[in-house]
């Protein structure tokens, strides 16, 4: 884990998702939540007018038990999480082999190792999770082939006084990353991408929840 001054937030963070999932699934009816969740994917692709493409392939990082990977069976598909073993043995519903269109891959985002390698990577409400955002978006752009789309969703702080906060005392412990979305942007843009949207999907008091469609240079 190469930013230790976050080690042990993301720990104690990946304890609470885990515990936060299985609280959450536990009053659900599986095949319904899958349903419902897949309908919440066609929506957002459709807003952020992202096609499709018979056999492209796609990387889900963070795709927890029911993410986009859900919907992309006629696509060559990745997911990676690093919990994917304990979804699989302690909530109710999810098994791997439910998809078998998708290599599940159980690694820290950090750790993926891919270069020029998908047409289109997602990362849905899951890059305020990582340990080294740095590093994490660096690890996302480079496995987007040249002209590849990266999509992510985000929780960012709407004030600056909350951000700093946040980031002071664990306020929201289930995500160690606490930032704006020009924060984000600002990365994405060093890192030579290009913002094509950016839509806010839910406001709320504290956060926005945000999505972010960009595209890699040839």
């Amino acid at each position: 884990m190469e930013n230790k001054t976050y080690s042990w937030r993301w720990r104690f963070a990946q304890f609470l998702e885990l515990r936060w999932w299985q609280r959450y699934l536990q009053k659900l009816d599986w095949e319904e939540y899958v349903k419902a969740k897949q309908r919440h994917w066609q929506k957002l692709l459709g807003l952020l007018e992202i096609q499709l493409v018979v056999n492209e392939r796609i990387l889900e990082a963070g795709c927890g038990p029911a993410g986009v990977f859900t919907i992309l069976n006629n696509q060559k598909v990745d997911a990676l999480d690093p919990l994917l073993s304990k979804y699989e043995s302690q909530l109710p519903g999810f098994s791997q082999s439910q998809f078998p269109y998708v290599q599940f891959l159980e690694l820290m985002l950090e750790q993926l190792e891919a270069t020029d390698h998908y047409d289109q990577v997602f990362c849905l409400n899951a890059i305020n999770h990582v340990a080294d955002l740095d590093l994490a978006l660096h690890k996302l752009i480079q496995a987007l082939k040249p002209q590849g789309t990266l999509v992510l969703t985000i929780d960012v702080h709407r004030y600056r006084l909350f951000r700093w906060v946040f980031r002071l005392i664990p306020g929201d412990v289930l995500h160690p990353q606490q930032d704006a979305i020009e924060d984000y942007l600002r990365l994405l843009e060093a890192q030579g991408l290009t913002i094509e949207k950016t839509l806010v999907l839910k406001s709320g008091w504290i956060f926005d929840y945000a999505a972010v469609k960009a595209r890699k240079p040839k």
